[in-house]
């Protein structure tokens, strides 16, 4: 017996011994920490388990047993955040491919996409609306415990709207409608707000609403507020009494307006942002992600047939605004954070937004910034993710050059590393 419990004792010892830990010793040329610090020189970067553990200046010797990674000639960034993705769609403008694909293709395209979103470098994602039930949460799992490739997933799964709105099903016959219909549409406070619980209960992260009108979706009704103040307002402190944030898709200005004041965390694309709506965004500390991408895939397929007549009437009449999006939110104070709503346009490509917000007046180290430590702070996860620092995630990008000079080097990512994980 006494030799059975000093085995035991043995192993366990063992387990827990730091040689027993997973390390992974990084050499790169250089290493922007953050994108409000200079770049150091050749750096030792040490990650074990999943974290750094320490950057120390020059290319030390790699300890017995762990995993060297040699980048030389390149720079080691913090991975990129990208704020507003639909990892279970690709771009298609033949809307009613939704009443053909069963639900399981898209966790397919989910896991085929994430993949592709990690190797450009975006090492954690926040996904607002599936295309089904439960694909985002389960690949959310997967991609934390490793058995996929891909990102650090935070989703706010299905999209709460109005009935007949954007993010409800429309287009098709009224039967057809009715099957494919999420359960997240609702009319009036308590119906809303039984919405927003269901939402927490099925494993929502955040919750994403609709609070105007769409581009792509079937139905031509303008671009303005569709939920009511008092149905925002609910959908918002719901959320917040279950500890969740509340992002909002908003075209026109007086939806923007309406959802600052109701008090979500950010807008999504805030194409009509006028200086009303940006100083009660500003009041509420309301935070604009711009998706700049989004609009410039969509623009690209205008007058070939992708889109039906009623969503190119749409697209036509938001594209004159879309290009000034970043000036008009900088001319107003208005804080903005990084995303694209991939999925709109192809996954993979997410880092084309970097140049297009420089384009409307940011720096390129505000560019970084809005990627990394801004979107960061969104997430709540300003502790874990957004630097190269010890205790952080080891959530890393190495690319050919200093983004802090040219902030479209990070739109070729070299090596890409998430949770510890090298992304292959």
């Amino acid at each position: 017996m006494r030799k059975l419990i000093t085995a035991i004792a043995a192993s366990a010892l063992a387990a827990a011994s730091p040689l027993t830990a997973q390390t992974t010793v990084i050499h790169a040329d250089a290493v922007v920490t953050d994108a409000d610090s200079a770049p150091q020189g050749k750096s030792t970067v040490t990650v074990t388990d999943g974290r750094i553990v320490s950057i120390v200046d020059g290319w030390q010797a790699v300890p017995e047993g762990a995993e060297m990674v040699h980048l030389e000639g390149k720079t080691l960034v913090p991975g990129l955040i990208d704020l507003h993705t639909h990892l279970s769609g690709d771009p298609s403008g033949e809307f009613w491919r939704a009443a053909v694909q069963p639900p399981e293709w898209y966790s397919l395209v989910a896991a085929k996409n994430a993949r592709v979103t990690a190797k450009a470098g975006f090492t954690t994602v926040r996904d607002l609306g599936a295309r089904s039930d439960q694909v985002m949460q389960s690949l959310r799992r997967a991609t934390a415990e490793g058995l996929l490739p891909g990102p650090r997933i935070v989703t706010s799964a299905r999209t709460i709207a109005i009935v007949g709105g954007h993010g409800d099903i429309n287009g098709f016959r009224r039967e057809v409608n009715d099957a494919l219909g999420t359960s997240f549409a609702c009319t009036g406070a308590t119906e809303c707000a039984e919405k927003v619980r269901l939402a927490s209960k099925y494993g929502a992260d955040l919750i994403k609403i609709t609070a105007t009108g769409g581009v792509l979706s079937q139905q031509g009704r303008g671009l303005e507020a569709h939920f009511t103040f008092d149905e925002m307002k609910t959908i918002v402190e719901t959320a917040h009494s279950l500890g969740l944030k509340t992002a909002a898709h908003a075209h026109g200005a007086r939806g923007i307006e309406m959802a600052a004041r109701a008090g979500v965390q950010t807008i999504e694309h805030g194409t009509y942002i006028d200086e009303q709506a940006a100083r009660v965004m500003r009041e509420n500390g309301t935070i604009l992600v711009p998706t700049l991408m989004a609009f410039q895939g969509i623009k690209e397929n205008l007058g070939t047939g992708f889109y039906t007549p009623v969503v190119e009437e749409k697209i036509r009449a938001v594209s004159a605004y879309a290009e000034t999006i970043v000036e008009r939110a900088r001319k107003w104070g208005v804080t903005m954070a990084f995303g694209t709503d991939a999925g709109v346009f192809p996954h993979g490509d997410n880092a084309g937004e970097l140049a297009l917000m420089r384009a409307g007046g940011m720096s390129d180290a505000q560019v970084l910034a809005s990627a990394t430590t801004g979107a960061a702070k969104v997430l709540g996860m300003e502790n874990e993710i957004g630097r190269i620092a010890p205790g952080f995630s080891a959530d890393m990008v190495a690319v050919a050059g200093n983004p802090l000079d040219d902030v479209r080097v990070l739109e070729n990512a070299d090596w890409v590393m998430v949770r510890g994980r090298v992304i292959e």
